[in-house]
């Protein structure tokens, strides 16, 4: 059974000793069996070390999207282990004392919160496996009961992340007519939306809190612009008669950029959504599906950031409809300059 621990948290792995001749402790960092780091401390009886292991685990997690949107989703994570030993000399010389502390499971690209305390692990606190890796629209301690709810236009297929009881996270895949998928008696509701003047939308998929790939639909409007960047410099064109072309500029232009960007807007969500809408802000990893510039028949796509950098909660009390707009910028320049 995996523990899945979320690495853009802390996680401490610790351990103390009891011998008074402790002078040093060793941590062994596994990545699938590999070791990737040593790490030395001093260490006394009675005093716990701990070492912080998630930043250096995520360095080793890669994240990646099919180009292809017919692809499945897949899970991406990390198998770690790490053990921590202590040494009767110091630097981690000497005999070995006592038993080898081990912590490890797997890593995601998930965070836990501050009220959820240290070392996090999926589903996070107040969760009980299984359950469907959204936020819930009635939120329980008994997960049976809990209210998922995602919402995609008609004829429209896609993934949900779930994560079973021995703690092992899957996709599971819904047609373009399914209403609701139901896994170990818990449902997640399909609400299919209407077409609109502005087409069925725009897909937005990101990494949410839990580590997952996370599909989040704008239905109304899709507004593009770009944005072009340059250098001037003024070019000496007086030719050696002491003549020069009025077609030919002085004031030359290089190292021309531009990028794209899209304002979507939402469309009207229920007020708990507002989960959804908080975690694609404070996602690291954000892709949008779209119609290609040539052939706007196909779809592609491409890495985005959410230029829009902050948010104000919206309720069914205070704004009566719960509707976002959301600024994305393409994540890459317009003109291809990869070398």
């Amino acid at each position: 059974m995996p523990t899945n621990y979320a690495l853009r948290t802390p996680i401490y792995a610790q351990a103390t000793s009891t011998l008074a001749t402790t002078q040093s402790a060793k941590l062994l960092l596994y990545n699938s069996g590999s070791l990737i780091y040593t790490i030395i401390k001093s260490a006394t009886q009675n005093v716990p070390v701990i070492f912080e292991v998630a930043e250096l685990l995520r360095d080793y997690l890669t994240i990646s999207f099919p180009e292809d949107p017919t692809t499945p989703y897949s899970t991406q994570s990390i198998t770690f282990t790490s053990t921590i030993t202590f040494y009767d000399g110091p630097n981690g010389t000497g005999l070995s004392e006592g038993a080898v502390t081990t912590i490890g499971g797997d890593g995601w690209e998930a965070y836990g919160l501050f009220v959820e305390g240290t070392n996090p692990v999926i589903p996070f606190e107040n969760r009980v496996k299984p359950t469907w890796l959204l936020a819930e629209a009635n939120p329980t301690t008994a997960s049976v009961t809990d209210d998922f709810n995602i919402y995609v236009p008609h004829n429209v297929e896609g993934y949900v992340p779930y994560i079973n009881t021995t703690g092992t996270i899957e996709y599971f895949e819904y047609n373009g007519t399914d209403t609701e998928l139901v896994q170990d008696s818990i449902t997640c509701t399909i609400n299919r939306i209407d077409c609109t003047k502005y087409g069925e939308g725009n897909k937005v998929t990101y990494i949410n809190k839990y580590g997952v790939l996370q599909d989040l639909w704008f239905f109304l409007k899709n507004v593009k612009a770009i944005t072009r960047t340059n250098e001037t410099y003024q070019a000496n064109t007086l030719s050696a008669t002491a003549t020069y072309s009025q077609s030919d500029a002085t004031s030359k232009l290089f190292n021309t950029k531009a990028k794209q960007s899209r304002t979507l807007s939402s469309g009207y969500y229920p007020e708990y959504t507002n989960a959804y809408f908080e975690e694609l802000l404070l996602s690291e990893y954000v892709w949008i599906t779209r119609p290609q510039v040539d052939q706007p028949n196909i779809d592609e796509i491409v890495p985005v950031t959410v230029k829009t950098s902050n948010m104000t909660y919206k309720t069914s009390v205070n704004d009566r409809l719960i509707e976002y707009t959301i600024e994305f910028e393409d994540a890459f320049d317009y003109i291809n300059n990869v070398r």
